[in-house]
């Protein structure tokens, strides 16, 4: 049996890593940019994060949600301090389409709607409704097909006004940062008006925080920076480090009944702990200080070099759009400077590196890109 040919390689096998750095099967070093899209957050083999699985992996595992699991409980009390989203509830799962769908899913039992408010430029996941409210026919089957989804501009505000007077909108799911989009930012007074019309409206503000939360931005949740709070926060990528883990944090607006969500995996044992890890690191080395920190300087820097379009961004979430003919510098970062990036289409280069990134990893990177816009 062979892999099923879905992914577009880089020819490199990596075999070991450690904090922003990796290593291939010859033993080359190379500098970690982007995580694994995102989702190194407290760095590669964060020695706490592996005692924290180690130690519970000598007790148990695994085991359903039929059971009580005091770590879940535990996940969620550190959650709710470190976010500041203390009177939220939380439900835990396996990956952010997942969380995206039962986002959905709960904003439509909430208030018996179906209509979707989505954007331009979104991604959102995978699974049934996650992909139809993504913005990519490539990827959208014709099963997945939705007449519920409505996609408008990200940051226009008139047509999203026009669009609940027109519809009875359950919900609006919106990226505060758009990551496969091109790191493309939503605007606080976009968000500010997104909470004004679901308030008027009796509409579900799903705040997608798969790729931009966790810290990331400087800010817990990327939506933060508009000063207005979501129903719904969808999390995952940098929640495990690594460990597949993912949730939605739920306001109090909402009631749980049982069997309404449900999931075989979502909140193991092992889950808990890397993501209970991850919380204590950003915790205690103030990551997310970190993160704007070294974010805002490379932003900075970044906008004192040749021939680069836009960058765009905030934090360590950041694009750096280039113009066509610069379209082999991320491939030349990777085979000549040994740094891994990542790419949005057609000419963006996403950087998503590990929140407990240095000043001296950005400096490497930031001479390795110049030498390429001067070459």
């Amino acid at each position: 049996m062979n892999l099923f040919d879905v992914y577009p390689l880089n020819n490199v096998t990596i075999v070991k890593a450690c904090g922003s750095y990796v290593w291939d099967d010859a033993g080359q070093k190379y500098l970690d940019l982007y995580g694994g899209h995102a989702v190194i957050s407290i760095g590669h083999t964060n020695s706490h994060w592996v005692k924290r699985i180690e130690e519970q992996m000598h007790k148990i595992s695994f085991y359903s949600n039929s059971i009580r699991i005091p770590l879940q409980q535990e996940l969620a009390t550190k959650l709710g301090e470190v976010s500041g989203k203390e009177n939220y509830h939380l439900f835990l799962c396996n990956s952010g389409a997942e969380a995206n769908e039962n986002a959905l899913k709960l904003a439509s039992f909430y208030n018996g709607r179906k209509k979707v408010i989505a954007f331009k430029r979104s991604f959102h996941g995978r699974t049934s409704l996650a992909v139809a409210a993504t913005d990519n026919p490539t990827i959208v089957a014709p099963v997945n097909e939705n007449s519920n989804i409505i996609f408008l501009p990200l940051n226009d505000i008139d047509a999203l006004k026009e669009a609940f007077i027109q519809n009875e909108i359950s919900s609006v799911i919106v990226e505060g940062i758009q990551g496969v989009g091109g790191i493309r930012v939503a605007d606080p007074a976009f968000l500010q008006a997104i909470r004004q019309q679901c308030d008027q409206h009796n509409a579900v503000y799903i705040a997608d925080s798969v790729q931009c939360g966790y810290g990331r931005t400087g800010k817990f949740y990327s939506h933060d920076y508009a000063g207005v709070d979501a129903d719904i926060y969808s999390m995952a990528k940098g929640m495990g480090n690594g460990f597949p883990v993912a949730g939605i944090a739920i306001s109090p607006k909402f009631h749980a009944k049982h069997f309404m969500l449900g999931t075989t995996f979502g909140g193991n044992h092992l889950a808990c702990a890397a993501a209970l890890a991850v919380l204590e690191e950003i915790e205690a080395h103030d990551l997310i200080g970190n993160a704007g920190e070294i974010g805002d300087y490379l932003i900075n820097e970044l906008r004192k070099l040749p021939s680069i379009k836009e960058v765009r961004g905030c934090g360590l979430m950041i694009g750096i759009e280039l113009p066509e003919e610069l379209k082999d510098v991320k491939k030349n970062l990777l085979f000549k400077h040994k740094i891994f990036t990542g790419e949005a289409k057609p000419n963006v280069i996403r950087l998503l590196p590990a929140l407990n990134i240095g000043k001296a990893e950005a400096d490497l990177f930031l001479t390795a890109l110049k030498t390429e816009l001067t070459a």
